[in-house]
């Protein structure tokens, strides 16, 4: 199906850049080390390119433009560039105005099934990022600490997944 005829592209973008949007923010949710990172990028990463294979018409069309935009296919080995905003914060908060305003783009011009499974697609990613690399003192500890959990919960409750 051409999107293109669907969504403007400002709506495009939007529904493009979210999945990027909530690995960054996810990996934001607890202070980590560069490598760790890095890990959370991958895992990210892999989870956004797993989408090209979803069976949703809509998340395989975003999936596959968004691998091509970051230029980062994990399937050929290529890195994925690591994001670290600034204020990790105003990335969360940021990320879940998106998510917001999405789901209501989505209501409007798609369907329940694609809807449904770009929803649950964005938390996949955040579930998967979170995952990644455990917290805590040099590896040990929690694997999902509270401040990650709680990105997760607060990114499943504006999509509504």
């Amino acid at each position: 199906m051409p999107y293109e005829s669907i969504f403007n592209d400002e709506e495009w973008n939007l529904l493009v850049g979210l999945p990027q949007s909530v690995v960054t923010a996810a990996s934001a949710a607890e202070q980590n080390s560069g490598r760790r990172t890095l890990v959370e990028g991958e895992a990210g990463l892999e989870a956004i390119a797993d989408g090209r294979a979803n069976g949703s018409p809509l998340v395989e069309a975003v999936a596959k433009e968004l691998v091509s935009r970051l230029g980062g296919d994990p399937d050929l080995g290529e890195e994925p560039e690591v994001v670290v905003p600034e204020d990790p914060a105003d990335a969360i908060s940021g990320c879940l105005i998106r998510a917001g305003q999405a789901m209501a783009l989505l209501v409007t011009k798609a369907d329940d099934g694609d809807a449904g499974a770009y929803r649950h697609w964005l938390v996949t990613i955040a579930e998967r990022v979170v995952e990644a690399a455990p917290s805590g003192v040099m590896g040990f500890g929690d694997q999902v600490s509270d401040s990650e959990q709680d990105f997760v919960r607060q990114l499943s409750l504006v999509v509504k997944d």
